[in-house]
């Protein structure tokens, strides 16, 4: 027996390495750490390979676009350096062009974020019947956008649906997409009514992970309804809010088929945003360079937005404080 276990014991024992070295035997290269990153890799390069031609390459483009003078017409490509920049700077309807872009941003953000925070919050309550209103407000989001808005310039004349209504009730309209604050306060109800469906539904969601037991204890603590909203509801929900007005400010810098539909950027400038500016000196007046410039002074001015209110989450978003 006591042969035996110094046998065993003999054959467990690690053979000694070539040149009399002992230690473990080496890992191979190939290991199980090195299949997942390469499985990782190969998940995400579509992906990647995406962003570069979709995103970078034309990005790339139109910064060299606006270098250069380009006319489709006459074939040429020449470059000229900063001189649409400094033409940009020298536009005198860029200024006018640039009001424009703000009051409608402004005026679209505010509106659609508070009506879809209002409207989520009305829906938001144990009711009969308020399945049938979310769809119902939901709805324009997934119509045609180019039929939408043919069917809101038919309402919007003169002799239209609008004035109807108002005339029913003993009130004169006025010819809304001729007059120029009446034609930018109706693209930007044309554009609210089409999309705040999108943001009520977000917001609900929201307001629905909202724990119940706060309300409760809020109401025993004897707090009103506002205290309530502006003490729980609003901090919980904040970080929705945030990705709203990200969402909402980046989509109104890129409205477009609402002006060329209904006004033509008219009367005037008065709803020429930068956008629509750019289309017409790119593909109306075959600047192409031009354009570019104007393409780059939008991206920094969607970007400098996009990082502002990335940056200032700290302070109002609750989940980041």
């Amino acid at each position: 027996m006591p042969v035996l276990m110094d046998d065993v014991a003999g054959r467990a024992e690690p053979r000694p390495a070539p040149g009399g070295a002992t230690g473990s035997p080496r890992r191979g290269w190939w290991t199980s750490r090195r299949r997942d990153q390469l499985a990782g890799l190969l998940f995400v390069t579509p992906q990647l390979v995406g962003t570069a031609l979709f995103v970078l390459l034309p990005l790339g483009l139109v910064v060299w676009y606006s270098l250069h003078e380009w006319n489709v017409l006459a074939d040429t490509f020449d470059f000229v350096g900063t001189e649409n920049y400094r033409e940009l700077i020298d536009d005198p309807k860029l200024p006018g062009v640039l009001r424009s872009t703000l009051f409608f941003s402004v005026g679209l953000v505010v509106f659609n974020l508070a009506l879809a925070l209002l409207l989520a919050v009305l829906l938001n309550q144990r009711l009969r019947g308020t399945v049938v209103f979310r769809t119902l407000f939901f709805s324009p989001v997934v119509v045609s956008l180019v039929a939408w808005t043919i069917v809101w310039g038919f309402l919007l004349q003169d002799n239209g649906g609008v004035n109807g209504v108002a005339g029913a009730v003993g009130l004169e309209g006025p010819n809304w997409l001729r007059g120029e604050w009446t034609a930018l306060l109706s693209v930007i109800v044309v554009q609210v009514v089409k999309n705040v469906g999108l943001n009520m539904v977000l917001f609900l969601a929201a307001l629905q992970g909202v724990p119940a037991e706060l309300y409760e204890a809020a109401r025993v603590e004897g707090a009103s309804r506002w205290t309530q909203f502006r003490r729980i509801t609003v901090p919980l929900i904040s970080p929705t809010i945030l990705l709203t007005s990200i969402i909402t400010v980046v989509g109104a810098l890129q409205v477009f088929a609402q002006i060329a539909v209904l006004t033509q950027g008219g009367p005037g400038t008065s709803t020429t945003v930068l956008v629509y500016y750019l289309y017409q000196q790119a593909f109306q007046f075959h600047q192409f360079g031009y354009g570019s410039t104007l393409s780059v002074l939008l991206f920094l001015i969607v970007l400098t937005l996009t990082v502002v209110q990335w940056r200032m989450r700290r302070k109002w978003v609750f989940h980041e404080q």
